[in-house]
């Protein structure tokens, strides 16, 4: 019989100053909020609104044509204030101007029956918080898999705390199991093991698994590997915590309230805290106030809608990405760094122990290959150039999936399919290999290749 209890042993943990404290700030609704095809991987948009329509929380702005009535929705009731695109008038960005009243589109509670849930999940629009691996993708509306993955905890950098945001909406919460449990028939509900009790192990309608041990121990990839490994052929959703509080809130009210607590947090803000804000805000909203430049060598800061190995790098003109827990703030690594590697480096962190500070007593080495990292001062400097890809065998000490990552990664650049799947790319999105990015003595984007990858499997299958 299968334990529920899970001990990772592979991985890093990194010790960014700047974790949010908890305490809630409840934001202004007031302001421009946006719903952008860009966040989900293989939409391809039609456009169902024009600039100048009027529409309410919940009214479709655009649907998939590869996934014909799945439809994504207005966060706000408001007006359609612009249409933005791109390169070859690729659609970026629908950006709904909220008005001061506000009107939900609402809907009767319907019972447990798993078509009508389905149906009601899909005419909503919070079908599209669901992501289907392999790929990553929103799944079709008639897909059907072998069980749906929640992640209740996070091991990234600058972690926030789930459980504290999820501490006033219990009762959505249960009510989303309940409903995701109805229609896929097997919810695995991950939790962090600690020594305090937690109202998310009383969650019923979900098989809880427990899990210990450094990043990437929180990642969904991660917990599908070591309970249901996903297999050719199979696929499984995964989706966020406060999605399923917001598709509960849905099903218990009938009304469509798509408000996230979102952490504002890194070694360049004031004061990181959470806020309570709508889906799509601008970032600006978020980070007015609160940035301290003088953090920075040069001034420049990174604003990361994400965690800082996996977000999305944003401007304060931009909107909050679908389904941002969390917005990173940390300096920019554009200054010239003197001598370089050369120098000692006592307070420079190096996972191959390059520096002087991995020797001295700076890092805490008391388990093998999960060194916890201290008194480091990180930006976003690369700290070299792009270069071949050296096989080191540090890879295999951050990865705790059953697969082979550099041979995985030089499949994905050759672009060789088969062997690709026979290395296991069914298994894993780019997030799973982020530390690897991390820790990389060549500077390879590898997340960007995995990326390419799966989308070059996806497309061609």
């Amino acid at each position: 019989m299968q334990s529920n209890q899970h001990k990772i042993k592979k991985g890093l943990d990194i010790l960014i100053p700047g974790v949010a404290t908890k305490t809630v700030t409840e934001l202004s609704p007031e302001g421009d909020y946006a719903v952008r095809p860009p966040d989900y991987v293989g939409v391809t948009p039609r456009l169902l609104v024009s600039e100048g329509d009027t529409v309410d929380a919940g009214t479709p702005l655009f649907e998939d044509k590869n996934n014909e009535g799945i439809p994504f929705v207005s966060p706000v009731s408001g007006t359609v204030k612009a249409i933005v695109r791109g390169e070859k008038r690729a659609l970026l960005a629908v950006v709904i101007a909220r008005s001061n009243e506000k009107c939900n589109v609402t809907s009767a509670v319907v019972d447990s029956d798993a078509l009508s849930l389905r149906q009601k999940l899909i005419t909503s629009g919070l079908w599209t918080r669901l992501r289907q691996r392999p790929f990553g993708i929103v799944p079709r509306k008639d897909s059907q898999p072998k069980a749906v993955f929640v992640t209740t905890f996070d091991s990234s950098p600058l972690p926030v705390d789930i459980e504290f945001i999820l501490q006033d909406r219990k009762e959505d919460f249960q009510r989303g199991i309940d409903v995701l449990h109805a229609i896929t028939g097997h919810v695995y509900l991950s939790l962090e093991k600690k020594d305090r009790p937690s109202f998310l192990s009383e969650t019923v309608n979900a098989e809880i698994h427990y899990f210990e041990g450094p990043h990437p121990a929180g990642l969904p990839g991660t917990h599908i590997s070591c309970i249901s490994p996903i297999n050719k052929g199979e696929t499984v959703w995964t989706v966020g915590a406060q999605d399923v509080a917001i598709i509960g809130h849905l099903f218990r009210t009938g009304e469509y309230l798509p408000e996230r607590t979102i952490a504002i947090c890194g070694p360049c803000v004031d004061q990181s805290q959470y806020l309570r804000v709508i889906e799509g805000a601008q970032v600006n909203k978020i980070t007015d106030g609160h940035l301290v430049a003088e953090k920075s060598q040069t001034g420049h800061l990174r604003i990361i809608c994400g965690d800082v190995l996996s977000g999305t790098a944003v401007t304060n003109d931009d909107y909050l990405c679908a389904g941002c827990d969390k917005v990173c703030v940390i300096p920019e690594g554009d200054y010239y760094d003197f001598m370089g590697w050369l120098r000692p480096n006592f307070k420079k962190y190096s996972f191959s122990r390059t520096f002087l500070s991995g020797i001295m007593g700076l890092m805490d080495s008391s388990k093998k290959h999960n060194p916890k990292i201290h008194n480091y001062d990180f930006d976003t400097g690369r700290h070299g150039s792009h270069r071949p890809l050296f096989v080191t065998g540090e890879f295999e000490k951050l990865v705790p999936l059953d697969i082979y990552p550099m041979q995985l990664i030089k499949a994905c650049i050759v672009g060789d399919i088969e062997l690709m799947e026979n290395l296991g790319i069914y298994e894993v999105e780019p997030e799973d290999l982020a530390l690897c990015e991390f820790a990389d003595t060549s500077k390879t984007e590898i997340q960007a290749i995995i990326r390419e990858g799966l989308e070059k499997i996806r497309k061609e299958g």
